[in-house]
Formats: C-alpha cells, sequence, structure tokens
C-alpha cells in the first residue's frame, strides 16, 4: 500500500515484514519494523549532514569570498589585483565543498538502503564525511592564509582522495536489480544498466580524475611552487576538466533519470545522450592536450547533444510535476539548459576574441552558476526535502525568489563581466558587486529554505508504519 508522503514523491510502505528479504528468522515483526525504522532515520541524518555542509561551504568559503573578490576586482577595475589563491580557494569550496558534499551524501544515501543490512556503509559514510569536510577545510584555509601551505596542500588532496576511495569502494559493492524490477531474480547475470548510470559513471571517472590531478598538482606546488595558487595555463585546463569531465556530466546523467518525470518529457534518446557524454570526453581529453580552441567546437557540439537527447525544450506529453515546489519549477530548469548553451558559445567566442579574460570569465559563469547551480537549486529543493525523513519543502515562495536572484544575478554578471573586461563600457564595472550580491542573496534564499525544511518540516515516519525507499515513480 502508499501511504500519505511529500506531494510529487512516491514512497512503497510495507505492511508485511515478509515482504523484507533482509528480516532475520530470529527477529520478531515488531524488531523488524523498528530496525528498519532507525535504519531509515539514520539514512536521513547522514544525507542531512553532507547536505548542511555542502550549504555551509556554499555561502561562506564558496559565494561570500566569491563576493569579495569581485568587488575587489570592480573597485580597482582589473582582474589581477585579486590573489590566484583566493580565486582558487573560492572556486574549490563551491565544487567540491558544496556539489561534491551534495553528490556524495545523496550517493551514500541511496546505495545502503539497496543493500539491505549495511552497518558498515554507514560507518564508511560518517569516515568519508569527516575526511571530505577537512580535505575541503585545509584546502580553503592554506589557499587563503598561506600557513604551512606546503603541507597542507598536499595533506588536504589526500584527505579528498581517500574519502573518494571510501565512497568508490561502497558504490562499487553495489549491484543494481534489473531496470523495471524491484528486486533481482535468482540466477541473473549482472544487471542492465540504464543510460542515465552510464552517463553518471563517466562522471564520478572525471571526478576521480579531478582528484587525481589535484593531488598531483598539490605535490608539485608543495616541492616547487612559489606560492599556494596553480599556475594559469594548468588551471585552465584543469577547470575544464572540472567543469565539463565532471559537473556537467553529472547534471546530464541525473536529467536523464529524473526529467521525463518531473517535467513530463518524453523518454531520452539514449543513443545521442552517449554520443553527448562522448564528445564531451574527447573535448576534455583534445583540452588537456594543448588545443583548447578546438576543444570549444565539441563541449558546444556535446551541449546540443545532451539537450536534443533529453528533449529539454520540446513539449511534454505529459504535465509536469510540480506538487510540492513551485510552478516555475519547469521554467528554471529549461533556463538552466539555456544557460548550458550560452556558456558553450561564449567558449568558442573567448578562444577567437578574448584578450582581457572577460570572454572566458562570462563563459565559466553562465556555466557554473546558470546551468550547474540554477540545477541544483531547482532539483535540490524537489528532491532534497525527500531524502531528509519524507520532508515537505519548508517555502515554495522562497524556492521562487532564490532562483530568480540566482538567475538575475547570473545574467547581470555574464553581461556586465564581458563589458567590463574587454573595455566595451566602463560603467558594467560598478554592475558587477550588484550581480554578486543578487547571487549570494539567491543562494542565502537557497540555504535558508532547505535549512527550514530539516529544522521545521515535521517528518513522515511519524505517521507511516514503515518506509522501505523512493519507488521508480519518484524517479
Amino acid at each position: 500500500m502508499r501511504g500519505a508522503s511529500p506531494p510529487g514523491v512516491a514512497v512503497e510502505i510495507l505492511t508485511n515484514p515478509a515482504e523484507d528479504p533482509r528480516r532475520a528468522p530470529d527477529l520478531s515483526h515488531l524488531e523488524v519494523f523498528n530496525l528498519t525504522r532507525a535504519r531509515e532515520v539514520a539514512l536521513s541524518r547522514l544525507v542531512m549532514a553532507y547536505v548542511s555542509t555542502g550549504l555551509v561551504f556554499m555561502l561562506l568559503p564558496g559565494t561570500f569570498l566569491g563576493v569579495w573578490n569581485l568587488i575587489k576586482i570592480s573597485g580597482r577595475e582589473s582582474l589581477a589585483s585579486i590573489s590566484p589563491a583566493w580565486l582558487q580557494a573560492h572556486g574549490h569550496a563551491q565544487v567540491f565543498g558544496w556539489v561534491g558534499s551534495f553528490i556524495l551524501g545523496i550517493g551514500f544515501y541511496s546505495v545502503p538502503k539497496l543493500r539491505g543490512t549495511a552497518r558498515g556503509a554507514f560507518a564508511a559514510a560518517w569516515a568519508c564525511w569527516v575526511m571530505w569536510t577537512a580535505g575541503v577545510s585545509l584546502r580553503w584555509f592554506a589557499n587563503i592564509y598561506a600557513w604551512h601551505w606546503r603541507a597542507l596542500l598536499p595533506l588536504s588532496a589526500a584527505l579528498e582522495m581517500a574519502a573518494f576511495a571510501i565512497f568508490f569502494y561502497v558504490v562499487s559493492r553495489h549491484r543494481p536489480a534489473p531496470s523495471g524490477t524491484g528486486r533481482r531474480p535468482q540466477g541473473s547475470c549482472q544487471a542492465s544498466l540504464d543510460p542515465w548510470v552510464w552517463v553518471v559513471a563517466s562522471a564520478s571517472t572525471g571526478l576521480a580524475l579531478s582528484l587525481v590531478g589535484n593531488l598531483a598538482a598539490c605535490l608539485g606546488l608543495a616541492l616547487h611552487g612559489a606560492d599556494p595558487a596553480f599556475a594559469h595555463g594548468f588551471d585552465q585546463r584543469y577547470l575544464a576538466l572540472v567543469a565539463w569531465g565532471f559537473l556537467v556530466p553529472f547534471v546530464w546523467g541525473f536529467s536523464a533519470k529524473w526529467m521525463p518525470t518531473f517535467l513530463g518529457l518524453a523518454p531520452t534518446r539514449p543513443r545521442l545522450l552517449l554520443a553527448a557524454v562522448a564528445a564531451n570526453a574527447a573535448g576534455v581529453l583534445v583540452t588537456l592536450a594543448g588545443w583548447g580552441g578546438a576543444a570549444t567546437w565539441i563541449f558546444a557540439a556535446g551541449a546540443a547533444l545532451a539537450i536534443i537527447a533529453l528533449r529539454i525544450f520540446e513539449p511534454s506529453p505529459k504535465e509536469p510535476k510540480t506538487r510540492g515546489v513551485h510552478s516555475t519549477f519547469p521554467f528554471f530548469i529549461r533556463a538552466a539548459y539555456g544557460w548550458l548553451l550560452v556558456a558553450a558559445l561564449l567558449q568558442v567566442a573567448a578562444a577567437r576574441w578574448d584578450f582581457s579574460g572577460g570572454l572566458w570569465g562570462a563563459s565559466r559563469h553562465a556555466l557554473t552558476v546558470g546551468f550547474i547551480a540554477v540545477m541544483v537549486l531547482s532539483v535540490g529543493q524537489r528532491i532534497l526535502p525527500a531524502f531528509a525523513a519524507m520532508r515537505l519543502l519548508w517555502s515554495t515562495r522562497l524556492m521562487f525568489v532564490a532562483l530568480a536572484l540566482v538567475s538575475t544575478g547570473c545574467a547581470l554578471r555574464v553581461s556586465s563581466e564581458i563589458l567590463a573586461y574587454q573595455d566595451y563600457a566602463a560603467w558594467a564595472w560598478s554592475v558587477l558587486p550588484a550581480s554578486a550580491l543578487l547571487e549570494l542573496a539567491g543562494l542565502t534564499a537557497f540555504a535558508v529554505n532547505i535549512f527550514g525544511t530539516f529544522l521545521f518540516e515535521r517528518s513522515h515516519f511519524a505517521t507511516q508504519p514503515l518506509v522501505v525507499g523512493i519507488s521508480r515513480e519518484s524517479t
């Protein structure tokens, strides 16, 4: 049967303990119920810890430092007025501290639920959280204060690498059931994987390579560097690996999993999606080989293929599921993919006409804020309340405010950065701080809404007998 649950999320309720294959034969039915309920509560606490940590990195080491950097840049009308180490501290906190923490937390939340008894997975997940949080924190501290940075930079990178190794070990032990079934039939071979899984796997490979590259670069700096900042040429290639090899495929993969249901889209075109991922990987390799100009065209082609494969801008044959979130949810998802196209085209233009970093910076901001951040704010407020012990989103109006502020700030930042850095319009320098403050306000509203959900919304475990897992209808 199905019990009451947050709008738009289907939840499987177990009414017969014999349906649970994890039930030990020497336990009573009531003991099985209590153990499973306790495990679900423990999982929700785990994911809330990861998400809360990500929100703190997003606001303080990430966005606040980014706003401060931009205010100083606009005041002096020069990108060279800011230490590259500070810029890299801001970026690392946003990518790995915010988005990385979200991905690890949701990944750990999902895998133990499917594995049944997972006592070791809980300990591993908390150990991973400690290492990951310490690693990102030490990296930010070393970049900002330069205190014993020759020791702290390699240590931070090693902690992040160790945390990912724990995550990979737990995830790699999971064997999914065949598509369309609740469990693997006896005697079945390796289950065939849906296309979105392969896309997420490619993104995980990109994350692993990003962490390996980070560790190697930090060791190189510790031995031969003059300050705790990557060299400009290496940093530009590394950012391409992080953005297009890690972040973008993750969003594509989870879009393929969730958007057909959330937006009511027609089924994804799997071959085109895999072709987009292949083009994306080729673009990363070409960039690492030093042919950045050619890579921009490959990234643009991959982005176009992904949009066609996901059918983002095609009419929806079904009604989108917006119950429990703001009605503008489908609009912002499509707007985010519009920003993806803008980012790709600005890269092409930057390779040809950029002489001051303005076009490159605008492209990177369109990608990281317009595409990645807007997708995280949209989908995060759609799924995180359900992961947090089946809560409702605290405020749908605050969801709209957050997305509107971030989108407006991003539009101002991308346009004014081109005008100001390229010396097209001096007045655009004064717009840059305003754009940063709008984005800070929007991300703060997002954090307040998620923390409000965790603190003030009641868990549905209080009224439901037993939650086994989120069904395929929710995804």
